[in-house]
């Protein structure tokens, strides 16, 4: 019995985030070198569909096999939930390549004895599948979200909305790139530089001319207002993206020698010279870096708006105030009074959001909102929150705020 190369693949990356906690994007990049561009696009699906979907797959093996999946080897656990997702959500894979290609992963697992058990178990999560899914009430469990995510956007968004939310980020959102230099093949957007695609583009990627990057993102990056001739802070740099939409004399700080190095490698291939790399930690800078006209600080996050593109996200995430607080604190006190200090997290969380400005103490600069009146978040317009299940790309929180002066 074969298995396919992005079954296979698809099976390592399921494999290393739930059993090694490593990241999907990077477990995947590992696992498709070397594969077609066919086989890459079908392991990626197969991957990310997985991992996300993983609470209710779960749920559908326990329900339909009859065995506690905590209980299973984890190559065993790994397969079931491969070959679930396949016969639950997609179609147009024959349920025996679905069947027998799981079941044989199980075998090359090394674990022989398993696989009258796999075999089992995956012809009747074929059969039932299909009606246990459609059986779901509406919430967590049918979206595939932890409790807690659910409960934190029902109370601050609305029962409707939250569920909205949910759908929105388990379906792919827009390809956008930001265009850097040259021309495009593309829909323009209503951000500026920003053009909706149905690829990106690998050549002009790797020449430096796109860049992938979210309308919301660019939105961050644009807030700031950086001009020719001013000394910007970018606190929270890598991996480069908004960092190399900024204008002037850019300073980037990245606290991590990996994606420092990554940083000064985005930076080049996009011509930005402009742009200084800092390794540290923002909140401990050297005293000659003060001063500045502007900052951005993109603050980590739990990246509750970005979850359409990091299916293991979810289960990994965690708010971050306190940190958030720190960095927003500690870049204001190296900008000149009265500059500009913007702060963005691509996360749909008020006690990340708002509470955290709200904590600074900083002035709210209310244009912002007159700037990006689509974008208005709903219940404070003097900051902008894009939705997913709204505007069609990443959620984030952004705010622009003024250094040196604190709310009258």
């Amino acid at each position: 019995m074969t298995v396919s190369p992005a079954r296979r693949a698809a099976f390592q990356v399921v494999r290393r985030v739930f059993e090694e906690d490593a990241f999907a994007d990077r477990a995947l990049a590992a696992a498709v070198r070397g594969l077609d561009g066919r086989d890459r696009a079908l392991a990626q699906r197969l991957a990310y569909g997985t991992v996300q979907r993983v609470r209710t797959l779960d749920h559908a093996v326990e329900a339909l096999g009859r065995r506690p999946v905590a209980k299973l080897d984890p190559p065993v656990r790994a397969a079931l939930r491969l070959g679930a997702y396949q016969l639950g959500y997609v179609e147009g894979v024959p349920r025996y390549a679905a069947v027998n290609e799981s079941v044989e992963l199980v075998r090359r697992a090394g674990v022989a004895r398993a696989v009258p058990f796999a075999n089992a178990v995956l012809r009747r999560v074929a059969d039932g599948i299909g009606p246990l899914l459609e059986a779901l009430p509406e919430g967590p469990l049918r979206h595939s979200y932890p409790d807690w995510v659910w409960e934190l956007w029902r109370e601050e968004l609305g029962e409707e909305d939250a569920l909205a939310l949910m759908r929105a980020q388990n379906e792919p959102l827009e390809t956008v790139v930001r265009l850097v230099r040259g021309e495009i093949e593309g829909e323009p957007t209503d951000v500026p530089g920003a053009y909706r695609v149905e690829r990106v583009d690998e050549e002009a990627l790797g020449q430096g001319r796109i860049w992938p990057q979210s309308r919301a993102s660019q939105i961050a990056g644009l807030a700031v207002g950086a001009r020719d001739g001013e000394r910007i802070l970018d606190a929270c740099a890598a991996p480069g993206g908004k960092t190399t939409m900024l204008r002037g004399d850019v300073t980037a700080v990245e606290l991590n020698p990996g994606r420092a190095r990554e940083l000064r490698e985005n930076a080049a291939r996009l011509g930005a010279a402009h742009v200084t790399v800092h390794e540290g930690d923002a909140r401990a800078l050297p005293p000659e870096l003060d001063g500045f006209d502007r900052a951005l600080v993109d603050a980590p996050c739990s990246g509750l708006g970005v979850l359409a593109g990091r299916p293991d996200l979810r289960w990994r995430a965690r708010p971050l105030p306190e940190l958030q607080l720190e960095l927003l604190r500690a870049a204001a006190a190296r900008v000149r009074p009265g500059g500009v200090v913007v702060y963005s997290v691509c996360t749909i969380a008020r006690a990340e959001n708002e509470d955290v400005v709200e904590a600074s103490g900083l002035e709210v600069d209310a244009s912002l909102g007159d700037e990006w009146p689509r974008y208005r978040h709903p219940r404070r317009p003097e900051f902008l929150l894009t939705l997913p299940h709204v505007h069609g790309t990443s959620g984030f929180f952004v705010a622009r705020l003024r250094a040196g002066r604190p709310r009258a």
